[in-house]
Formats: structure tokens, C-alpha cells, sequence
């Protein structure tokens, strides 16, 4: 004798749409932090190519006028460089006595469908120090 209202099976439903959530929550949490993590590393990296920019100081231009500016062939290249070493990818504009080294970052996502993650951050530093308390 059939029942029209047997509930065989329905467990089975729920336990899938439970577990998609769950892995759908884990893959969130995961992919997020890796986003996260790549944002903080491209920061640090446009951050040091920023300093080792700013360490190039036309030093003919500051001993004649006592103002300092960067070489903006050498501060660039030194920027430009740093990245080359940490495998990170930007560009590196001077301006006066101040380089500014954006870089750009590529995340993709492990779990969560969907497209990678472009990253950009973007850093300045100067070769001026700033004014002490």
C-alpha cells in the first residue's frame, strides 16, 4: 500500500542544501581572507618600493639649492626594481620629492565561484621627512 504522503527522502534534500551553505560560508571565509591577504601584500610592497624610491635624491639639485627632489630616472628604477624582486607588478611616478608606486595584484578565488580579484593599491612616499614633534 502506498501512502501519497510519504516524507522518504526529505532528509536527503535538506542535508544538500545544508551542506552547500556551508561549504558556499567556508569558501567566504577562506577566498576573503586570501583577498584580504593579497590587499595587505600589495600594500607592503608598493610601501617599500615607495622608500626605496625615495632614497634616490638628485643630490646636485640639493646641494645647489638646498631643496630636496628625487632623481626621477633613478628614484623610478629603484622602485621599479624593488617589485621586480618581490615578483609584484606596478608603476612608479615621481613628482618633485615625492614617489608615488602603484601596484596591481591578481587574486583568484579558490572556492567561491566567480572571477579573480584585481587588486590595486596605490602608495606614496617622499624623500622630505616630515616635521618632528
Amino acid at each position: 500500500m502506498t501512502r501519497w504522503n510519504d516524507e522518504r527522502g526529505s532528509i536527503t534534500a535538506f542535508v544538500a542544501v545544508v551542506a552547500t551553505a556551508l561549504v558556499m560560508v567556508a569558501g567566504m571565509a577562506y577566498d576573503g581572507g586570501q583577498v584580504i591577504h593579497a590587499h595587505n601584500a600589495a600594500r607592503n610592497d608598493a610601501e617599500q618600493a615607495a622608500r626605496a624610491g625615495a632614497q634616490e635624491i638628485d643630490l646636485t639639485h640639493l646641494r645647489q639649492t638646498n631643496e630636496p627632489r628625487l632623481d626621477p630616472g633613478d628614484a623610478e628604477t629603484a622602485a621599479l626594481d624593488y617589485l621586480a624582486r618581490v615578483g609584484a607588478t606596478g608603476t612608479a611616478l615621481v613628482d618633485g620629492a615625492d614617489i608615488t608606486v602603484t601596484v596591481t595584484r591578481v587574486q583568484p578565488l579558490r572556492v567561491l565561484p566567480g572571477a579573480d580579484r584585481t587588486i590595486t593599491v596605490t602608495e606614496t612616499a617622499s624623500a622630505v621627512r616630515g616635521d618632528d614633534p
